[in-house]
C-alpha cells in the first residue's frame, strides 16, 4: 500500500499538484478582481438590476477555464473530453433548447430595463415581488410569502405589468349610488375625500366623475394618485374617508341586497 502511495506521488505528479493549486488561488484571485471591476462599472451606470446575473456568467466562465487548466496540468487530452462532450451535446441538445432559449430571454429582459429586483410585477394573473433575475428565471415572492419561479421566455412572451416602475400610480374607488341620490350633491360631496386623505397627492389632481349605471343607480369614481409605498395606507384612507363623509351627508352607499315584495 505504502509502495503504491510512493509510486504515485512522483516528483512530477507532485509538481503537477502545486501548478494546479496555484492556478486555482490564481483563478479565484481573478474571479474576485473581474467581478470586483464589474460591479463598480454597472452601479456607476446606475443598472445594479444585472449585477447578479453577469456576476454569475463570470463565474460560469471563470470555472470553465479552470477546467480547462486543470487538465492542462495534468497532460489530460482535452480535445477527446470536448468530443465525448460534443457526442453528449447532440443527444441533450433538445432537452436544452428550452434552457437556451430562457438564457438568450434573460438577456433581453436585462437590457430592455423592463423589470429590477423590488419591482412588483405581474405575469399570466401571478403578481409579488422580484427577489432574483437569474439566467433562466425571474423569481418573485408573492404578497403570502410564497416564491414563484417564472422562465425567461415566458416574461419575454407574455405581457408584463410591473406597477414599480414608475413612482407614482393612480387607484379608482368605485362607489355604487342609489338611484334616488342627488348627483349633483353627491358630486360635491366626493370631492372632499382626497382633502382628508393626507397620503392622497395633489398633483396630479384627484378625478371625480360618474361612470355608467348599476342594478341600484349609478357608479361616482373617485381617482386619486399616490407613491407606489403607500398603496395600502391611501386605500384605507380613502375608504375610511368616503363611509365617513357620505354617512354624515346621509349618502346612501348602494351595497348589493336583495328585495322581496310579496302580495297579499
Amino acid at each position: 500500500m505504502l509502495e503504491s502511495i510512493k509510486a504515485f506521488f512522483t516528483a512530477e505528479m507532485v509538481t503537477d499538484i502545486i501548478s494546479a493549486a496555484i492556478g486555482l488561488v490564481v483563478f479565484f484571485l481573478l474571479y474576485l478582481l473581474i467581478k470586483k471591476i464589474a460591479k463598480k462599472i454597472l452601479t456607476k451606470k446606475e443598472k445594479p438590476q444585472v449585477i447578479p446575473t453577469v456576476v454569475r456568467i463570470i463565474r460560469y466562465i471563470i470555472y470553465v477555464l479552470l477546467v480547462i487548466y486543470i487538465l492542462g496540468v495534468f497532460n489530460i487530452d482535452v480535445s477527446a473530453l470536448l468530443g465525448a462532450a460534443g457526442i453528449v451535446g447532440v443527444a441533450v441538445s433538445f432537452a436544452s433548447q428550452t434552457s437556451l432559449s430562457n438564457i438568450i430571454s434573460g438577456f433581453f429582459i436585462v437590457s430592455e430595463h423592463a423589470l429590477k429586483i423590488g419591482d412588483f410585477i405581474t405575469v399570466e394573473g401571478i403578481s409579488g415581488t422580484v427577489d432574483a433575475i437569474d439566467l433562466l428565471s425571474v423569481k418573485i415572492k408573492t404578497p403570502d410569502n410564497q416564491m414563484v419561479r417564472i422562465p425567461n421566455e415566458k416574461i419575454l412572451n407574455t405581457n408584463l405589468q410591473n406597477t414599480s416602475f414608475y413612482p407614482t400610480r393612480r387607484i379608482n374607488v368605485t362607489i355604487p349610488l342609489n338611484r334616488r341620490t342627488d348627483l349633483e350633491y353627491a358630486l360635491a360631496i366626493a370631492k372632499e375625500v382626497p382633502v382628508k386623505c393626507p397620503n392622497v397627492l395633489s398633483e396630479p389632481e384627484p378625478i371625480i366623475y360618474y361612470d355608467g349605471f348599476n342594478e341600484a343607480g349609478i357608479n361616482l369614481v373617485i381617482a386619486v394618485w399616490l407613491n407606489n409605498s403607500d398603496l395600502f395606507v391611501v386605500k384605507n384612507q380613502v375608504y375610511t374617508a368616503v363611509k365617513r363623509s357620505f354617512e354624515e351627508a346621509n349618502i346612501e352607499i348602494a351595497y348589493p341586497r336583495l328585495e322581496l315584495h310579496t302580495k297579499s
